[in-house]
């Protein structure tokens, strides 16, 4: 059996393991299941250059994409998500919500982009096999290997929830570095909402009583435009780390931002406007968060380094915070890019 096909196995099975503890009542890791009124119909089909479109059967399917029909790129598109996936890396571009009036939507009078990119670093190798593609309701999951290295992606097709996460994976057990780049008129801020409850200790109360617990509420970034109300993020990173910007580099040029707090005091905050980039360890996970559950005060994710699965909060148990919207210039955060960053 090919590696790739046998981690989908793996992953198949993990979910039946947990299903049965839910059944017989064990403790098992929390997978959350979205809300199902904000992916109604939801379902991705693979659209290969030659314009061929790939699409499953009663909407489950799992296939083989041969490795010389992916070309340098290759499109995931579903009724509320689409984005395109760089052959050579499985990084992906332009990801954007697409038009709706659907329940939960973030879009406003057209399509909403959200990244322009996120591009993992794999260090001169390039994924070489065939992909392999399972399509099921309004789940994808893509798998390619290479030499010494292999990447996986989850996506929800939904109007918002934890919609996204790029999974690399290295022989040699090194970090992958990612980084993040937001679509033209979004931008990352430091949520005052949060800053104002900042210490604070809240409830946590999933659907499982038996997990209900508390949480500090701790400052957030989100991204947000100025185009929809309800449209907001954030990365959601697990076993991963934030690469700072240029440490020796002047306000605003090294992208420090003084923020105030509750208190009225300020503290520096460290973090681009338009880029975040990431260390990411080998079966660790780089996600996004958007909609409600990007302002919501819940457990951060556990460490997870082998068949981590894409995750929505559990809606009703946490405490929901909000953003402003306009977001306020003085907490928007500056500039745009380091110095001397160059696009992936």
């Amino acid at each position: 059996m090919p590696t790739s096909r046998l981690r989908l196995s793996h992953s198949i099975l993990r979910g039946s393991i947990l299903a049965a503890a839910c059944v017989l009542g064990m403790a098992a890791p929390p997978t959350h299941a979205a809300s199902s009124k904000f992916c109604e119909g939801g379902g991705f089909t693979i659209v290969l250059p030659n314009g061929t479109t790939v699409r499953g059967t009663d909407r489950n399917r799992d296939f083989t994409l041969a490795a010389a029909s992916l070309g340098s790129s290759f499109t995931v598109r579903g009724r509320y998500v689409q984005f395109e996936v760089d052959s050579a890396t499985f990084g992906i571009r332009n990801y954007k919500f697409l038009a709706s009036n659907a329940p939960g939507t973030q879009t406003a009078g057209g399509d909403a982009p959200v990244f322009a990119s996120k591009i993992p670093d794999l260090r001169g190798a390039r994924l070489q096999s065939a992909a392999e593609v399972e399509l099921k309701e309004e789940n994808v999951e893509l798998m390619r290997s290479g030499n010494g290295v292999s990447m996986k992606i989850q996506a929800k097709d939904c109007t918002q929830g934890g919609l996204f996460q790029m999974e690399p994976e290295r022989a040699d057990g090194q970090r992958t570095r990612i980084t993040h780049v937001l679509a033209e008129g979004v931008f990352y801020f430091d949520n005052p909402n949060f800053r104002a409850r900042e210490g604070d200790v809240v409830p946590f109360t999933p659907s499982d009583p038996t997990r209900a617990t508390t949480v500090t509420v701790a400052p957030r970034i989100n991204w947000a435009n100025d185009v929809s109300p309800e449209f907001v993020g954030r990365d959601s990173p697990q076993v991963a780390t934030r690469v700072l910007p240029t440490p020796d580099a002047p306000p605003p040029q090294g992208c420090t931002n003084q923020i105030r707090t509750r208190t009225g005091a300020f503290v520096p905050v460290r973090h681009c406007g338009q880029v975040s980039v990431w260390d990411v360890a080998s079966g660790g996970r780089m996600g996004m968060v958007t909609g409600e559950d990007g302002v919501e005060v819940a457990p951060p994710a556990t460490d997870c380094v082998q068949d981590c699965q894409a995750q929505n909060q559990v809606r009703g148990g946490a405490v929901v915070l909000g953003f402003p919207f306009p977001v306020p210039a003085e907490v928007r955060l500056q500039p745009p890019f380091p110095p001397g960053f160059t696009l992936p």
